[in-house]
């Protein structure tokens, strides 16, 4: 009896060891069996466009049951950097960002990265020395899309134009590469050149702003507004209004997004031509963390594919659109 008391405390002990341990192997989960946390830095709230793209991704995340953490960036990158040190500290299992400029991000992306979370950007890429810092990229062409621009308003200008441009966000990889791309194409056409050219910020208050600038620097002596989003072009067409000319008429227009504002401005016949840039983003951003997460290997760049609208078919169009 004495010996059965000596050796029960390493009994019970042994129990309990095997007991936490059966417990543990029963609690273990797959990445598809819990619910998920995902930081998502966002850049602001500056455009229709972007609104749209925010909306898309918290459907998503609410339609999957995943838990998002929001940071609204308020179009600064130092706040972005804060959010994904926050994110890092709060061990979300993966980031989805939209960087508000290109450079900058190699710091604090090595530190997600030794962290084991993956980071997936959305609409606008980076430039980094090392791109296993980020798992993928989503996003549409924009040198396309500044090409396609460029393709249609020479060819409804008869290949002659003066030309405005309203810039997005300075050092932004759409206002860099929409730049870009128009500018490739003009290059071809010796009577179509780019007269004044400022950043409105991708907003439609800055768009009006530069735009009256240009207006009065230039006046009648501007043929075509080609703008990098659709919210400067709103701004712009208030802008010519209240110089006292007729924007899609006196001053053709073309910008880019294809949010729902410019097919109704199309349709007022105030607007030319916007180009696609689809912002429904949330489906392809969460599996693309999914599959990551379970270490599959994913394409740098899943590319959107956009159209052009011209406003002919604004109408016909417009009760189908989903932003």
């Amino acid at each position: 009896m004495k010996k059965l008391l000596r050796t029960a405390p390493l009994i019970i002990a042994l129990m309990v060891l095997c007991t936490s341990m059966v417990f543990a192997g029963g609690q273990k989960e797959e990445p598809g069996d819990k619910t998920l946390t995902i930081g998502f830095s966002q850049i602001g709230a500056e455009s229709a466009w972007r609104s749209a793209e925010t909306d898309s991704i918290r459907s998503e995340a609410a339609k999957r049951g995943i838990n998002l953490k929001f940071s609204d960036a308020q179009q600064k990158q130092e706040n972005q950097i804060k959010a994904l040190r926050s994110f890092i500290a709060q061990k979300v299992d993966g980031i989805i960002l939209a960087p508000v400029v290109e450079t900058g991000w190699e710091p604090v992306l090595k530190e997600v990265k030794a962290a084991g979370i993956p980071v997936v950007l959305v609409d606008r890429g980076i430039k980094v020395s090392d791109d296993s810092l980020y798992t993928t990229l989503i996003a549409s062409d924009f040198v396309f899309e500044g090409q396609e621009a460029a393709k249609w308003l020479a060819k409804k200008l008869n290949e002659k134009a003066n030309i405005v441009e309203l810039q997005g966000t300075p050092g932004s990889a759409p206002a860099i590469d929409r730049k870009k791309g128009f500018e490739e194409i003009i290059a071809k056409y010796p009577d179509m050149k780019i007269i004044k050219s400022q950043s409105g910020d991708f907003t439609r208050a800055k768009g009006k702003e530069v735009m009256e600038a240009f207006l009065k620097a230039e006046g009648k002596n501007i043929h075509a507004v080609y703008a990098h989003n659709d919210d400067m072009a709103l701004g712009a067409i208030q802008a010519i209004e209240e110089y006292g000319l007729n924007p899609g008429k006196d001053v053709i227009l073309i910008s880019i997004d294809g949010v729902r504002g410019a097919f109704e401005a199309m349709i007022e016949g105030k607007l030319n031509c916007s180009v696609e840039c689809n912002p429904l983003l949330g489906p392809l951003a969460f599996d693309a963390i999914a599959r990551s997460i379970v270490g599959e290997k994913l394409p740098k760049w899943i590319k959107q594919n956009d159209q052009v609208f011209p406003q002919e078919v604004a109408a016909e169009v417009l009760p189908k659109r989903k932003y």
